[in-house]
C-alpha cells in the first residue's frame, strides 16, 4: 500500500500545513483577493496569491529561476528531512520526480517577450525555463536524482495523474520512492485565456452556487513523498480516463468523470457508501459544476458530504489536483472538520442535482476521502486516500 509519507504546500490558505489547516477550518484564505497586479489585461478579477517570500535559487542553477520553481522549493522545505531520509535510505536512483504542471516559466517568458518588445529584455532569461520539464527536471537536479523525473501537463489533472504515475512506479518496482506533486504560477496567459472563454469571474468564484459565472486562478506549489512505509494516510485507489470529447467542455453526461471514479473504487476496493467525503473538482464555471453534481448524484446519491474548496485556494490549474490531495490529507492525518461550500454572498443552485453539499463543517464519520480532477480535453484522474489502522 502506498502511504503519503510526508507533505509540503504553499497556497492561497497559507504558507505551511498548520496555516493551510486552520485557515481551512476558518473558512478564510489570506492570499484570495482582487487582482491589483495588472494579470487580466481588461476587466476585473480575483486570484489566489501566495504571499511568502519564497526561497531563492542560488546563482549556480540560474537557468532553473522561475516563481514556479521556487514555489516547489517553498513546498520542499517543510519535507526535506524525509526527503533525505529517503534518498539516504533507497538511494539516488530510486527516487523518482514525478511533477504536474500547467503554466511551468510561462510567466517569465511572458516577460522576456514585453521586455524585448520595449527594448528592455531580461539578462537572465534562458528558454528552457518555460519547457513544461522544467520543474521535475529542476527538482531532480536540486535533489542531485537519477531516478526518473518527468512532467505531466493534462491540464487540470496534471498533478493528480503525477500522483497516479508516482504510485505506479513504485508498485512496478522501478523506484522505491516518489516525490509528486506540481506547481502553478499566477500569469497572463490563463488568466486571459479563460476570460476569452469567458470562464473567468469578476469576483471570487462561487463553486455549486446559482449566482456561479466562471473560476478564480490561483497559485500553488505541493509536494507529496509517496512510499510504502508505514503512515497514517494511505492512497487506497487511483483512476483515470479521457472522454475524448470536447477541448474544453466535460461529457454531458459525465461518461469519462464515472469511468475515473469507479475505477477507483474497484481499486481501493470500497463501495460509495464507504466514503466519508469527496473533494469534488468544483471549478464554479455552469457546465462544470452541473455535469459534476450529476455524476455525484448517480454515483453517491446524496448520502456523502461534499464540496469544492476552490473558493478558499482558487483554481491551482496543473496543480490543482495534488492541492486538494494535500488538503484531504490535512483533513484526514488531523481529523479537522469537513470544510463547507461558501454560500454567503451567494444562493446555492437549486437545479443542480443534490449531491450531499456540505452547508456548514461536520465531523469526518468514515475515513476515507476521494478527490476528483475533470480537466480539459477530457482527461479525468481521481484519488482515494483514507487512514491506515495498521
Amino acid at each position: 500500500m502506498i502511504t503519503f509519507s510526508a507533505v509540503g504546500m504553499v497556497n492561497a490558505l497559507g504558507n505551511n500545513l498548520d496555516e493551510i489547516a486552520a485557515n481551512l477550518q476558518t473558512g478564510v484564505a489570506p492570499g484570495m483577493g482582487p487582482d491589483t497586479d495588472g494579470w487580466r489585461q481588461q476587466g476585473e478579477c480575483w486570484v489566489g496569491r501566495v504571499t511568502a517570500e519564497l526561497p531563492e535559487i542560488a546563482p549556480e542553477m540560474a537557468r532553473y529561476n522561475s516563481r514556479n520553481n521556487r514555489l516547489l522549493l517553498a513546498a520542499l522545505a517543510q519535507i526535506r528531512p524525509q526527503v533525505n531520509q529517503a534518498i539516504a535510505t533507497y538511494g539516488d536512483s530510486r527516487v523518482a520526480v514525478i511533477l504536474g504542471t500547467s503554466t511551468s516559466g510561462l510567466d517569465e517568458g511572458d516577460r522576456m517577450v514585453s521586455g524585448s518588445h520595449a527594448g528592455n529584455p531580461p539578462d537572465a532569461y534562458r528558454y528552457g525555463q518555460q519547457e513544461l520539464g522544467d520543474p521535475s527536471r529542476f527538482l531532480s537536479d536540486y535533489l542531485q536524482l537519477f531516478g526518473p523525473a518527468l512532467t505531466l501537463s493534462t491540464a487540470c489533472s496534471s498533478s493528480a495523474r503525477a500522483i497516479i504515475t508516482g504510485k505506479r512506479l513504485i508498485e512496478s518496482g522501478m523506484v522505491d520512492a516518489a516525490i509528486v506533486g506540481g506547481a502553478d504560477t499566477l500569469s497572463r496567459m490563463p488568466v486571459n485565456g479563460f476570460a476569452s472563454l469567458e470562464s473567468l469571474s469578476d469576483v471570487r468564484c462561487k463553486p455549486f452556487s446559482a449566482e456561479r459565472d466562471g473560476i478564480t486562478i490561483g497559485e500553488a506549489g505541493v509536494l507529496i513523498l509517496l512510499t510504502k512505509e508505514p503512515g497514517k494516510v494511505r492512497l487506497l485507489g487511483v483512476g483515470e480516463s479521457s472522454d475524448a470529447w470536447h477541448m474544453s467542455a466535460p461529457h454531458p453526461e459525465g461518461a469519462g468523470a464515472i469511468r475515473a471514479i469507479e475505477m477507483a473504487l474497484r481499486e481501493a476496493q470500497l463501495e460509495p457508501h464507504d466514503i466519508g467525503y469527496i473533494n469534488m473538482h468544483g471549478t464554479a464555471t455552469r457546465l462544470n459544476d452541473e455535469i459534476e453534481a450529476k455524476v455525484v448524484n448517480q454515483l453517491f446519491g446524496d448520502s456523502i458530504p461534499s464540496s469544492s474548496t476552490k473558493h478558499l485556494t482558487g483554481h491551482t490549474l496543473g496543480a490543482a489536483g495534488a492541492c486538494e490531495a494535500a488538503l484531504c490529507y490535512l483533513l484526514l492525518s488531523q481529523n479537522l472538520p469537513l470544510p463547507a461550500q461558501d454560500f454567503t454572498d451567494a444562493h446555492q443552485d437549486a437545479s443542480l442535482a443534490v449531491c450531499g453539499l456540505l452547508t456548514a463543517p461536520k465531523p469526518l464519520i468514515k475515513p476515507a476521502m476521494l478527490s476528483s480532477s475533470f480537466a480539459f480535453g477530457g482527461n479525468n484522474a481521481c484519488l482515494i486516500l483514507g487512514v491506515s489502522h495498521d
